[in-house]
């Protein structure tokens, strides 16, 4: 509940202090003397927007600050607890401080701790319901409609529930598709892997055989060559008739014996010698065999150069060096061996996705029956109330649909409130037939009969009574009065009948103040009360006998 509303430097409020209490207060005042003000700087506390606008002509900063009474186990505690800006001191009350600056920005408290104006807003959801002269409008709408309806129905487990399994439905539903989508991109990958397996298998390059390749390559590439150098070295060593390495070394090994036989010192000289002619015979012997198996084939070395080619074409292809395409090969084989078969998993998570849907339907279908019973009662009792409001002939109809192919976290269901006005007409949807004045009495006859239902302790309502009068806005009065036995009610109105029906009243002045036009809000005492009653009934010009038409009004009242 509202207890306290300060006000500093805000459109033509220089200042302003209202204390509140329970039940229904009423706020009066001459046409443009700003009965709304109060209402729209509360708005600030309750997280709207602001503009430099809003300030009071030469100052810097407007200020509101709003202070409400919590019960412990009302929505709005829970929130202050669940963000961690209770008041440890005192819990059963809550500070909300708006300030705007020249330039149209803004800081924004709870119990002094900064917040964002967006947790403003959606803190004071739970605090404040304003309806404004258009809130009516919001009744044509279809998801205003619902609302309207669920409230009624206070099926608030029913609600979250739904909501639960939705979500959870949903959720399901993403990882099937994400699944689907890992299902394709491993189709994909297993196919470009066989397809690089099945390629390399059939050109099954053995290992180390690209660099046996690159040497018989270069061999037969060299073969003249390599012909002629051998003979030249075999001529060196050991074909030359003239003289060669051989010849030369067994004559020196022949004088060494006989140096050896004079001198024991010349024996290691000897052995060296003779070890070493018998390395330059065997590698004479070496080379000999070699240059006699040197090929000359064209034909095979074409096919070597070929083979070569592919292996470096698959090398390019996967970006490795010819020599790593065995490697890559046992590589690319393991990997194809190691991709998993996700039929099982998609078997279950297609299980769990359907249980979901069961589930988010079974939810959905207990909704439309709570629903549904719940339309049939606030039909009447709509039906009731607007006939009290000079609505003889209407009957108030709401058509309830469920259609699963579009459900959402609201459930399944589709609703149209329907209006017959008079009689001998069939019911029509309020888009189509309501009138202004029709739809504020039937959206004030659903307020009255949702309010105890609804968590939100206080409701405001700005001029809704415009378009009516007589016996109607006695009604609406005391339709208000009996709301603010379960809530705290504020009403901005011009009516007499309405105002006379509040438990506290507010008169709202403006004046002119060392050449600034300032407004201020007064709780009238009893004897006020009856003199702006009177001055309502009469305007300016008030008698003894308005003075004693609003008294008895009054008094008819409490």
């Amino acid at each position: 509940m509202l207890t306290q509303l300060t006000i500093n430097n805000f459109a033509i409020v220089r200042h302003l202090d209202i204390e509140l209490s329970e039940g229904m207060s009423v706020i009066t005042g001459e046409t443009g003397a700003g009965k709304s003000i109060a209402i729209d700087a509360l708005g600030l506390c309750l997280g709207q927007r602001t503009e430099a606008a809003m300030l009071r002509e030469g100052q810097e900063r407007a200020e509101v600050c709003a202070t409400f009474q919590l019960k412990a186990d009302s929505p709005a505690a829970r929130w202050l607890t669940d963000h961690e800006l209770q008041d440890q001191d005192n819990p059963e009350e809550c500070i909300l401080r708006r300030l705007v600056n020249q330039d149209g920005r803004s800081k924004a408290f709870i119990n002094n701790t900064p917040v964002s104006a967006s947790q403003l807003k959606e803190f004071g959801q739970y605090l404040v319901h304003i309806n404004g002269q258009h809130a009516s409008q919001l009744l044509l709408k279809n998801d205003f409609q619902l609302q309207a309806l669920d409230n009624f129905c206070a099926h608030n487990h029913l609600l979250e529930q739904m909501k639960t399994d939705y979500l959870n439905w949903k959720e399901l539903q993403s990882q099937v598709k994400t699944f689907n989508q890992k299902c394709v991109e491993n189709e994909a990958k297993k196919q470009l892997l066989q397809y690089q397996v099945n390629e390399l298998n059939e050109f099954n390059l053995r290992p180390n055989e690209y660099q046996e390749l690159e040497e018989e390559q270069r061999r037969l590439s060299n073969s003249e060559q390599l012909t002629q150098l051998s003979q030249s070295v075999l001529q060196i060593l050991t074909e030359n008739e003239t003289v060669n390495v051989d010849s030369l070394l067994y004559r020196t090994t022949q004088h060494l014996e006989d140096l050896a036989e004079l001198d024991t010192r010349y024996v290691d000289a000897q052995a060296l010698l003779q070890e070493a002619l018998i390395q330059v015979q065997e590698a004479a012997s070496e080379i000999q065999h070699l240059s006699a198996n040197i090929e000359e084939d064209p034909q095979v070395l074409r096919e070597i150069e070929q083979r070569m080619n592919q292996a470096v074409q698959l090398a390019r292809k996967h970006n490795v060096k010819p020599e790593e395409l065995t490697q890559l090969h046992k590589q690319l084989k393991l990997e194809l061996n190691q991709l998993v078969d996700f039929s099982e998993s998609e078997n279950e998570l297609l299980a769990q996705e359907q249980q979901a849907y069961e589930k988010m339907s079974a939810s959905a279908t207990k909704l439309h029956q709570s629903r549904r019973q719940g339309a049939e009662k606030l039909a009447k009792q709509v039906t009731k109330s607007v006939k009290q409001l000079a609505m003889e002939n209407a009957e108030f109809f709401i058509n309830l649909t469920a259609d699963y192919s579009k459900i959402s976290v609201n459930g399944a269901d589709n609703v149209i409130f329907n209006l017959q006005s008079n009689l001998g007409q069939s019911p029509q949807p309020l888009a189509k037939i309501a009138s202004g004045g029709e739809l504020s009495r039937i959206a004030l006859a659903i307020q009255v009969l949702t309010s105890d239902k609804t968590a939100i302790p206080t409701l405001i309502f700005d001029e809704i009574d415009v378009g009516i009068s007589g016996a109607t806005a006695s009604v609406v009065g005391k339709l208000l009065r009996k709301l603010g036995h379960s809530c705290q009610v504020l009403c901005v109105t011009h009516l007499p009948q309405v105002a006379c029906n509040g438990h506290h009243h507010f008169m709202v002045e403006k004046s002119t103040v060392e050449g600034k036009t300032e407004t201020k809000m007064t709780a009238l005492s009893s004897q006020q009360r009856i003199k702006a009653l009177a001055k309502l009934l009469g305007g300016q010009h008030i008698t003894d006998s308005v003075l004693a038409n609003a008294q008895e009004m009054l008094a008819l009242v409490s």
